[in-house]
Parts: structure tokens; sequence; C-alpha cells
């Protein structure tokens, strides 16, 4: 079992760690004069890296989104519509009221919820939020085009679905849906030492 010194307040402290050939990080004291200290604080937050999250993580994160989101539908969507008895009463082609109403709630649980905490409720529990590439906040511009146009894309037909796969072979793990929203979805943790 190691022991964790505590470093004193005139040490700067940077945490490295190297397994299986990657840096991760692990606590290593270096003094450095109080000047460089900041310096060296703003550096690091400008270049950080993040551990992109992998294709696995992220179907089990939207897995549990979408039984939130058939949770929603059931308490909200379908109930007003049995009690109103609107259900097949107004329709565009293919789409009942039924299949707008849920695609609302499908569509405003993402967005909002991405807005609010860069992270939905399936991310809350994987530990995965939502970054802009360029690290900035989120914009609205970024939401509804990740949200919106990017899961259309998914959902318009069922086998779009495999575009998803592209998550597992592009470098930064990113999908259809982040290459159009200029997003990324990362471990929302630093320290990743939990997951070796």
């Amino acid at each position: 079992m190691s022991q964790v010194v505590e470093p004193s307040p005139s040490l700067h402290t940077k945490r490295k760690r190297v397994v299986n050939g990657r840096l991760r990080h692990r606590m290593i004291q270096e003094t450095l004069p109080s000047s460089e200290v900041s310096q060296t604080i703003h550096a690091e937050n400008e270049d950080k890296s993040y551990y992109y999250a992998g294709f696995w993580m992220r179907l089990w994160a939207f897995l549990l989104d979408m039984i939130t989101v058939f949770s929603l539908n059931g308490l909200l969507v379908y109930p007003l519509l049995r009690w109103t008895n609107g259900s097949g009463v107004f329709s565009i082609g293919p789409f009942t009221l039924d299949t707008i109403l849920s695609a609302m709630v499908f569509f405003l649980y993402f967005a909002i919820m991405t807005k609010l905490y860069g992270q939905t409720i399936g991310k809350m529990v994987m530990g995965l939020r939502v970054r802009s590439s360029k690290n900035e906040p989120l914009s609205w511009t970024q939401i509804v085009f990740r949200e919106g146009f990017g899961r259309f894309i998914h959902q318009a037909f069922f086998l779009l679905y495999a575009i998803y796969l592209m998550i597992a072979f592009t470098k930064e793990k990113r999908g259809l849906h982040d290459m159009i929203a200029d997003t990324v979805v990362v471990h929302e943790r630093d320290d990743l030492s939990d997951f070796q």
C-alpha cells in the first residue's frame, strides 16, 4: 500500500505516471519558482489532452438515455394523448402526433441536458462529458447541430444507426454528429487510474 505525501505550499505538484506506454497522472513533486508555477498552470490548461470516450462506453450511456427518454414519454406524452384523445388525430405523412411529440421529448432531453450540464443522465452514470473540440463552452448552435441535425441523420432510417460505428475507428472517437457540431466526448475525470 503506497502512502501519498502532501506537498508543501512552496512546491508545485505535477501528476505523472506511465502505464502500458501511456502517460497517466501520479504525484511527483518538482520545485518551481512561483512565477513559473502560474505559467506552467496556464500552459497545462491550454495543452490539456483528454481521454476520449470509446464506442462501448458511449453505447451504454446512450442506452441509459433511451431508457430515460422512454420513461419521459411514458410519463408525459402518452398520458396526455390518452387524456385528450389526440392519438392518431393529427398526421403528416407517416408522422403522427405521437411520433412528433416523442421526437420533441427526445431532442429537448438531449439538447437541454447537454447544454446545461455537458452530459446527459447516461453520460453522468458512465462518467462522460461532451466538450467543444476548441475547448470553448458549448454553444446553442453546436447543440442544435449535434442533437438536432446529427441525430436526425442517424434516426431517419434504421440502417443509418451503423454510422455510429465510426466512433470506434476515428482518432478522437468522434461520430458523425460530433463532426457536424465540432464536439468530442471525453471521460470526465482527469485521474484515470481507476480505469486501470
